[in-house]
């Protein structure tokens, strides 16, 4: 038997997870030849593989982090870990925060641009199967959920209000009544526009979370309106309803979020499939 803090546990990550997906995405091996040239032979300690330093950027780059914050991201995750290129969990930290200074001038900037343009492409990532395995530390256990960026929360809010419209307004009773206009062509224009963005400044990103608070909203609206005047919820299904009482407090947690201009609130939720979790701080 381990140490309670201690034990270590054979653990399969999930191939859905977007980590998982994303590392068979990258084209580690195409861009390596280039990052290695920046180096001169030399002796001493060895340099920091390609992948390491590309995947920490990219990590850096797409959770809006601080150099120190990707590094602590990193010791923690055991899905990033495996992102860049670590084959047993280790609570140990991957290197020091001063390390990403030097990963940002050895990878060009022509480099990031074409490997961004690569995930960006390719929205639906490559269902192959893909199972790696990590040692983990049994005292946490790793959720298979996108990170939670407020931008992503509010997208997947967004997108199942319109669902639950959808399904309202197929089984309204007046069957002359014209269907809620929602915008979600232009709120997923929006959306998209934010999450394509190499780099995202604050002004930004409080600019589409309005948006998208907006969206929601009034999509709210129309699902009131639809429930009072059909007075019938047994055709959204359970599981539909349910996310739709997630939904109402996922939008007041973040419109005070908003409102407030505060990074966090208490009993934040992170998923809307799966509200019970709570991230590691």
């Amino acid at each position: 038997e381990g140490e309670e803090l201690g034990f270590k546990i054979e653990a399969n990550l999930s191939a859905d997870n977007d980590w998982v997906k994303m590392a068979k995405l990258v084209p580690w091996s195409e861009f390596e030849a280039n990052y290695s040239s920046n180096f001169a032979p030399r002796r001493g300690p060895a340099a920091k593989s390609f992948r390491i330093a590309l995947g920490a950027l990219i990590i850096k780059e797409k959770r809006g982090l601080t150099d120190r914050e990707t590094v602590q991201q990193i010791r923690e995750n055991p899905y990033l870990q495996y992102f860049i290129g670590f084959t047993n969990y280790s609570y140990e930290t991957p290197f020091d925060a001063s390390m990403m200074v030097h990963f940002r001038k050895r990878i060009n900037q022509e480099t990031i641009n074409n490997i961004h343009k690569i995930i960006v492409e390719n929205e639906e990532f490559s269902e192959k199967e893909n199972r790696g395995k990590l040692l983990a530390d049994a005292t946490y256990t790793p959720a298979n959920i996108k990170y939670p960026t407020d931008i992503n929360l509010l997208n997947s809010v967004r997108k199942q209000t319109e669902k639950v419209i959808d399904i309202l307004h197929k089984n309204r009773q007046n069957l002359l009544d014209k269907k809620p206009r929602t915008s979600r062509n232009l709120a997923r224009k929006d959306y998209l526009t934010l999450a394509k963005k190499r780099i995202v400044t604050q002004k930004e990103r409080r600019k589409a979370i309005k948006k998208q608070l907006q969206y929601i909203k009034r999509n709210f609206s129309h699902i009131d309106h639809l429930i009072e005047k059909n007075n019938n919820l047994t055709c959204l299904g359970k599981s539909d309803y349910k996310k739709l009482l997630v939904a109402r407090e996922i939008y007041r947690q973040q419109q005070e979020l908003f409102q407030d201009k505060k990074q966090s609130i208490d009993h934040k939720i992170v998923s809307l499939s799966q509200p019970h979790l709570r991230p590691i701080v």
